[in-house]
């Protein structure tokens, strides 16, 4: 296959890094991630993940369901990684990312996962992501907006819904389709980044994914909502920092 499609990185990098590959949430640009480059430079590679059917592929048959979207993403980044690497998803980035994972569950290069604005994969979807996935019109982007994945201007701008919405619904129906599998928990390590006032991933809602992972699960809270990384990528970069360094350590040895 041809895995380059699947991929762009900054080309600032330093070559030899650890790669952070990255998934964003429905109806995301995955670009904003390379943007998070500089912070990272001496650290890791930042490479963004795009679906067939979205941004530059937008001329590719979208995948039908979240495990065909994972199965493709799995075998380009066993292709094209050439040393360790962390997968990092937002919402519904972070479903596909844990789905990865799983595929890749036996590849030595594979560090860590950090699944950040998601609840744990047993509890997904939920009744609100099922509701918000059948509306259309103004109704879904209310509905979208009340994630805080659409600013209040959009929404009120019926005529920008045809043009801005039919991407994000689409994600919406891969979220609402998803049917999780019990499975051995993962071999690698798992560290939650959530918003502190995200009402819709609470503690509660992220505690199952102890069960995910043999290693203990690392949960970490920043400030703001489900969207706290738009304002603030910093909690984040944190933790991807820490675990590329560790991932160079461990090819000194």
């Amino acid at each position: 296959m041809n895995s380059a499609a699947w991929f762009r990185s900054a080309a600032e990098a330093a070559p030899g890094l650890p790669r952070v590959y990255c998934f964003t949430h429905a109806g995301g640009n995955t670009a904003e991630y390379l943007r998070w480059q500089p912070a990272l430079a001496a650290a890791a590679q930042v490479t963004t993940v795009t679906m067939p059917g979205r941004g530059h592929r937008y001329a590719e048959q979208a995948p039908p369901t979240i495990d065909a979207f994972a199965a493709g993403a799995a075998e380009a980044i066993a292709a094209h990684a050439t040393g360790p690497f962390v997968l990092f998803g937002h919402s519904l980035g972070a479903v596909v990312a844990f789905e990865v994972a799983r595929r890749l569950r036996d590849d030595p290069r594979l560090l860590h996962l950090v699944a950040s604005g998601a609840a744990a994969p047993e509890l997904m979807p939920s009744e609100r992501v099922v509701r918000a996935a059948a509306l259309q019109g103004r109704a879904f982007a209310e509905a979208v907006g009340a994630f805080g994945g659409l600013p209040a201007e959009v929404v009120a701008a019926e005529e920008l819904h045809e043009l801005l919405l039919p991407g994000v619904q689409a994600d919406f129906r891969l979220v609402a389709g998803y049917r999780y599998r019990a499975a051995t928990p993962l071999p690698v390590g798992i560290t939650l980044v959530n918003g502190v006032a995200d009402n819709h991933v609470t503690a509660a809602r992220v505690a199952g994914w102890a069960g995910e992972t043999s290693l203990p699960l690392d949960t970490r809270w920043a400030p703001g909502g489900h969207f706290y990384l738009s304002a603030d990528p910093q909690p984040v970069l944190d933790v991807l920092r820490e675990l590329t360094r560790a991932g160079q350590s461990d090819l000194l040895i």
